[in-house]
């Protein structure tokens, strides 16, 4: 591996290149968050500059796989949509109620538009704060959950 990767006393993460040059607070930036979340992650400066590539989180030792992940975690908040438990109405406004892989949840769809296709298979949903629920892949989500996304798409 081309880099040595550890936490500060403040938190952030510091990385050591092959060079034996430190890098202080670098964070880690998925390239594709949505389609290939374990690969492709750049670790970048606080001014944008990429200073390590990781190609697969697979590949990485344990300890600095879990620092990644750690920090990746805090930074990015995109619950995936398990089941959509029901809608308030099947015009929007309305109000869903979900599973998702961080437990259930009630949010607002403002409109339609707010259901954006990402790539074939995943859907991004907005609610009315803002937050994004990913739907990774709409058909192979339960028969219940595809009836209501039908009535939406």
């Amino acid at each position: 591996m081309a880099f040595q990767l550890t936490r500060n006393s403040f938190g952030k993460l510091l990385l050591t290149g092959a060079d034996g040059q430190v890098h202080e607070a670098v964070l880690p930036v998925r390239a594709f968050p949505i389609q290939a979340p374990s690969e492709g992650i750049s670790m970048v400066l606080p001014d944008g500059k990429e200073v390590a590539w990781i190609d697969a989180l697979a590949d990485l030792p344990d300890e600095i796989r879990q620092l990644v992940h750690d920090e990746l975690e805090g930074r990015e908040f995109m619950p995936e949509i398990l089941r959509i438990v029901g809608v308030t109405s099947f015009a929007t406004p309305c109000t869903w109620t979900v599973a998702t892989d961080r437990g259930h949840t009630e949010f607002l769809l403002k409109g339609e538009e707010d259901i954006r296709r990402i790539g074939a298979t995943s859907l991004l949903v907005a609610d009315n704060h803002g937050i994004h629920f990913l739907i990774r892949d709409m058909f192979t989500i339960d028969k219940h959950s595809r009836k209501i996304l039908d009535r939406f798409l």
